[in-house]
Parts: structure tokens; C-alpha cells; sequence
């Protein structure tokens, strides 16, 4: 895809002052990194605070009577879990092998609004099946590019948020609105979501296009006092990887069901409907003979996406589908698809550039972190 056809954040110029290097991502043009780097820009959401924009992200709103019954017959988490306004990590699967079309967080706000938040790549194909599935008087319609995702993350989200008066503490996996009159002008509305993909405390907060610029602004003249940075998707994709949170397209596809994927938890096994569940459930029924493991380093060795793992006699295993350096643990970090037979504490070897690394197989997350603190 050439640069002069990919989308822009409305948030472009605000990253082109800070001298951030870019990279597609799902068809966007978004920041990679900044001056300050990965390492930093990790650091600092581990230790106290970091903003990322993350508006590439996908955003989809099921509305009309049945809207909820809609979204809980197709996805796979079971949206009889939680009330309105929560969210909740789910799944779109495909109803003939069960695969992963793409993993994404609902925002459950009344029985006839649903915010769908989709991986960028996938949404035009989640929208796609909802809509090619939907009842009469239930509409899907993509705001993909009318709505920026600013993500506050780290142990001093809160203070951010408070300073420019928006609302903090509610529990993990809920959300409210806020008007922000002092600091948007215009009282448009916030939504204040406590969710993340770092495993910090922290939230996401949607807001529209034309109130992104403002918001960040003050956002990040608030967080001066905090330390905040500006982070991009190369120290989220090193903070999520520490998690051992799947990326789709990397750790989970439409080759890899959702136990393998180590993501089952996120299946309503019980509903009598979502999309694959004949499949999963006879699959669940034989046993998975493959899962989704973490790969510590042993040594020096930093592994990268399509590297060979291997047992030792050089036998193939698998490929690592995420690898990277771990900031806070000095090491390199990786997640492979690997045989179920290769048990949790057992070593492996990773080709790493010619040379034979080993590494411990271990369950995530990697680190300890304040996701969960109330």
C-alpha cells in the first residue's frame, strides 16, 4: 500500500511536531515511535504514565431493537455477563472452522447500542458479517474514520485524567461519558473507558474527530507534572508482548481457534449461539493438540516473528508468531503456537540469525503489573 493511500490519525500533526517515525498499520499511518524511543516510552508507562493515539483502531455501533441479542448470537463472549455499561473482550469466529476473524472489545451501553471495537484490518469484515447476519430493524454502521482512541496508560493514568476533569476509578472493563465544557469548549462528549493493552492501569478514551487535537493538548499539558510521554505502537506492541496478549494476524488468525489461542476464556460456551460454536464445541470435546505458549530467553537472544523454534535434536516445532525485547525484564520475550506435548518449564531452541538460542517455555503473562487495581 502506497503512503499517499493510507489514513491519517486526526491526531497526524501532533505526532509529525514530536519527530515520531511512522508505519502502516492496518491501512493507517501511525506513529511507531518518537524521539524519545521504545525503551522510554515503554518505561514510562510501566513506572508512571504514557499516552498513546490509537485511533486506527476499528469503530462499529450496533443499534435498533435486538441489537444486544444480535451481537450475543454472533460473538463469542456471552453479553449475559455484564450489564450496561461495562465492556467485554470477545470474539467473531467463523462459523465453518471456528477461527479467529478477529478479537475485539463490545461496549455494552443498552440493549439497543452496541460500540463494537474491532483489530483496524478486520473491520470492514466484522461490519460485513454482522450486517449480512442482522435482523430486520438492527443496523451496523462503521464510524472507523469519525471517532479518535486516545489510550492513558500507566500507574499515574488517574491523576492525568482527574487534572483536566474527567472521570477515574470506576471498576476494570467499564466505561461512562463525560462532558468536558472547560476544556473542549463545546461540551462534546468523552466516552472514559477503563481498558488498555499495556496491563497497566490506564484507559481509552473515544472522542470525536474534531475534539481529538484539544483533548490531547490537554491531556498532554496536564501530564507534564507526571511525567507523561507520548508512546507509540512499537512500545505498545513490547508492553502488550511482556502481557502475552495475542496479536490478531500475528498469535491468533483464522487458522488458530480460540483455545489455541489461549483466548477461550472469552467464549460463552454455554450460549446456544455465536458463530463456530458446533465446531469449537466438538473440538473442545477431542482436545487441542497445539496452544499458544510464552518463550523466555535463557541467554541473550532476542526473538522475532518467523523465527524456528525447535526441541532439541533440531526438530521443527513452530515458528514464534511474537517476539521482541523486554524492557522491564532485560530479556528477549516470544510467544509460538507449539505442540501441546511441549509442557510449560521445558526448553527450547530458537533460531535467532544463524544461532542457537535457548529458551524456558513459560506461561504469561511475563511480568507482574496494576491492570486489575481498584
Amino acid at each position: 500500500m502506497s503512503e499517499a493511500s493510507l489514513l491519517t490519525s486526526p491526531l497526524h500533526d501532533r505526532h509529525v511536531a514530536l519527530g515520531a517515525k511512522f508505519s502502516e498499520f492496518g491501512g493507517w499511518s501511525m506513529p511507531l515511535e518518537y524521539a524519545t524511543g521504545v525503551v522510554k516510552e515503554h518505561t514510562a508507562v510501566r513506572e508512571s504514565v504514557g499516552i498513546f493515539d490509537v485511533s486506527h483502531l476499528g469503530k462499529a455501533m450496533v443499534t435498533g431493537p435486538g441489537a444486544a441479542a444480535h451481537v450475543n448470537a454472533t460473538l463469542s463472549n456471552d453479553l449475559g455477563r455484564i450489564e450496561p455499561g461495562k465492556a467485554q473482550y470477545t470474539l467473531c469466529c467463523d462459523d465453518e472452522t471456528g477461527g479467529i476473524v478477529d478479537d475485539l472489545i463490545a461496549y455494552y451501553q443498552d440493549d439497543e447500542h452496541i460500540l463494537l471495537v474491532p483489530n483496524a484490518a478486520n473491520t470492514a469484515e466484522v461490519v460485513r458479517r454482522l450486517r449480512a447476519t442482522a435482523p430486520e430493524g438492527v443496523t451496523i454502521t462503521d464510524h472507523h474514520q469519525d471517532y479518535a482512541v486516545l489510550a492513558v496508560q500507566g500507574t499515574r493514568s488517574d491523576e492525568v485524567l482527574s487534572a483536566i476533569g474527567l472521570p477515574v476509578g470506576h471498576d476494570y472493563m467499564s466505561f461512562v461519558e463525560a462532558a468536558l465544557p472547560d476544556v473542549l469548549g463545546d461540551g462534546s462528549g468523552v466516552v472514559v473507558c477503563r481498558t488498555g493493552y499495556t496491563g497497566e492501569r490506564g484507559y481509552e478514551l473515544i472522542a470525536r474527530n474534531e475534539i481529538a487535537g484539544a483533548l490531547w493538548d490537554a491531556l498532554m499539558e496536564a501530564g507534564a507534572q507526571f511525567g507523561i510521554l507520548a508512546a507509540g505502537l512499537g512500545a505498545r506492541d513490547t508492553l502488550r508482548t511482556e502481557m502475552g496478549y495475542p496479536l490478531h494476524g500475528q498469535d491468533i488468525s483464522l487458522d488458530v481457534t480460540p483455545s489455541e489461542g489461549r483466548v477461550g476464556w472469552a467464549v460463552g460456551w454455554q450460549k446456544e449461539a455465536f458463530w463456530g460454536r458446533d465446531v469449537l464445541l466438538a473440538k473442545k470435546e477431542e482436545g487441542i493438540d497445539r496452544i499458544l505458549r510464552g518463550l523466555l530467553a535463557v541467554g541473550r537472544g532476542i526473538p522475532r516473528p518467523g523465527m524456528s523454534v525447535r526441541l532439541t535434536g533440531d526438530v521443527p516445532l513452530a515458528d514464534i508468531t511474537s517476539g521482541t525485547f523486554s524492557p522491564t525484564l532485560k530479556k528477549g520475550i516470544g510467544m509460538a503456537i507449539l505442540p501441546k506435548f511441549v509442557e510449560e518449564g521445558s526448553e527450547v531452541s530458537v533460531d535467532v540469525r544463524g544461532r542457537c538460542e535457548i529458551f524456558t517455555v513459560v506461561k504469561p503473562p511475563f511480568v507482574d503489573t496494576s491492570v486489575r487495581e481498584s
